[in-house]
């Protein structure tokens, strides 16, 4: 029999009296191991909310998330510090709709025990919040699933004794109990002969609490096999995508996300707090799934995977591509005659997530895709995503602007090996400064200092270097700044409404400080924006 994570191998040890710190990690570290080892039996139970097979490996991963965590700390961290990594880690590391449940569930015992010294009526306590915050985090609960568990864990626990292990271990019985109920509880469940592949999931972790408590281990944690064969559900109106993402985002933004996700499709759950949010929801459009989270608050971490792949077969380009999201039409013009695939976009927007998967499949089967904009990373990456479960090889390369994806289309070779063309792309982008020139329509503070409408505004790297009131004067002044010892091109790109003032103004002066640097001028036609800059 295999010794639980952090234990000398000794037995015969009194059951605990108090769920400290170091329990807390034995704990984390036995759900871990315990749902890898049953991964494959739980996978093959999933039938419901769609019968994608991955239950028992999102929740592994939730869990060895949550472990990896608090194996970070360090051996001394008291009971807030474990308690609130634990939940983080889990919310961090959340997969699938069972994973973020249960991270959920953890957060709702760590609201409570993160500041209480661990005892029975502690547990009881932090089981029933549990309970109560998983299912609140639910847009729309279904019983027969892990929420029916919790629930009927935090009921079987009220009348316990204040002795943890006893607490521990009716709580164990019930979720077993409350496992095998399930399939009566759900159609779906009842027509496949399986309990619900969450609810499976969280009866080991709970069973895993009441072993580190009581001392009593075992080899395996028993999963129950179908009793027929499997039977896909009748729903083939079932939304497409999966689709999941971390979002920074505060309260009010996230009570409005809610209901528009609630709106888009089904399965939707939002957990976290404190600004950190995880955010699961089967849609049909997987891009306004994820553009209602751009409107929230910042995205990322951002996956979107078929839920009927086979019925969407796509067949890619053939070799090598790249895609480059443009705004402008002569920017787009440029990456064209580089020999990318474009993607138009307007200023301030983010193109389709169709736009940018069918530009991926047109592209090849081995793709780099140019965002040229951190607003676009996040549809850029989901995309990529799905493609990725196509069989289509695909890099997004972290471009921030319109110049450092030229300037990594410029050394873009085909005949490279794929890994060593997406380095030599990102090292070239990387090396690339970007700045811009525009006018200002609102009063704003800047990093510069308060700006005014009509003031002129000079931007490197992202960030507002200077206020002026002249466009030639200003674009003159940071391309200086952006200037080194070591910078061998300067590239102009004009937009719609600039004259040849503009670049004549920055030209001259570059001759006269820089005569050895090379300067490319392009016609850009873009939007919002006279001047972009880049300094290589």
């Amino acid at each position: 029999m295999p010794s639980e994570p952090g234990d000398t191998g000794e037995r015969g040890r009194e059951p605990l009296h108090i769920l400290d710190p170091k329990a807390v990690r034995r704990w984390s570290r036995l759900c871990a191991d315990a749902l890898g080892r049953a991964r494959a039996e739980i996978d093959a139970l999933n039938v419901f909310p769609v019968p994608d097979g991955d239950t028992g490996t999102n929740l592994h991963l939730t869990m060895l998330s949550a472990a990896e965590a608090l194996d970070a700390l360090p051996g001394d961290a008291d009971a807030e510090t474990t308690w609130r990594t634990l939940a983080h880690g889990a919310l961090l590391g959340a997969r699938g709709n069972s994973g973020v449940i249960v991270s959920q569930a953890l957060r709702g015992m760590a609201e409570v025990l993160k500041h209480a010294k661990g005892g029975g009526s502690d547990l009881r306590k932090g089981l029933a919040k549990a309970a109560e915050m998983a299912r609140n985090a639910v847009a729309r609960p279904v019983e027969g699933t892990v929420l029916s568990v919790l629930s009927e864990v935090a009921r079987a626990v009220e009348g316990a004794s204040e002795e943890l292990a006893e607490v521990a271990g009716k709580a164990a019985a019930a979720a077993r109990g409350a496992l095998g109920r399930t399939t009566g509880q759900l159609d779906v469940l009842a027509r496949n002969g399986v309990v619900d592949a969450g609810a499976a999931g969280l009866t080991i972790i709970v069973e895993s609490l009441a072993a580190v408590i009581t001392d009593s281990y075992v080899d395996r944690y028993d999963v129950p096999a179908p009793t027929s064969g499997f039977e896909k559900p009748e729903t083939a109106q079932a939304p497409g995508y999966e689709v999941m993402y971390l979002l920074d985002a505060g309260d009010s933004a996230v009570a409005a996300l809610r209901d528009e996700l609630d709106r888009l499709g089904d399965s939707l759950v939002v957990v976290g707090g404190d600004g950190l949010w995880n955010v699961h929801v089967h849609v049909d459009d997987a891009g306004a799934a994820i553009e209602a989270g751009m409107r929230a608050g910042r995205p990322y971490r951002v996956k979107v995977v078929y839920l009927e792949a086979p019925a969407r077969p796509h067949r890619a380009g053939d070799g090598r591509g790249v895609v480059a999201v443009a705004a402008g039409d002569g920017i787009a013009g440029l990456f064209e005659q580089a020999g990318a695939v474009v993607v138009r976009r307007e200023p301030g927007s983010s193109p389709s997530l169709e736009a940018v998967l069918a530009a991926i499949r047109q592209a090849g089967t081995e793709v780099v895709v140019l965002p040229n904009d951190t607003g676009v990373n996040a549809v850029a990456g989901a995309a990529a995503e799905i493609a990725r479960e196509e069989g289509v090889v695909v890099s997004v390369l972290p471009t921030k602007a319109t110049v450092q994806g030229l300037a990594a289309l410029a050394v873009h070779d085909p005949l490279r090996r794929f890994d060593d063309d997406v380095v030599a792309m990102t090292d070239t982008a990387g090396h690339t400064r970007h700045g811009h020139v525009w006018v200002a329509d609102r009063e704003a503070m800047t990093s510069a200092g308060m700006c005014r409408p009509g003031d002129v505004l000079g931007v490197i790297d992202g960030d507002v270097a200077l206020i002026g009131t002249s466009v030639e004067d200003t674009a003159v002044e940071i391309t200086s700044r952006m200037l080194s010892v070591s910078s061998e091109l300067v590239t102009l790109i004009t937009g719609v409404d600039a004259g040849t003032r503009l670049t004549r103004a920055v030209k001259d002066h570059l001759d006269a400080v820089r005569p050895d640097i090379e300067t490319l001028i392009y016609k850009g036609d873009q939007g919002g924006y006279p001047l972009l800059i880049g300094i290589e």
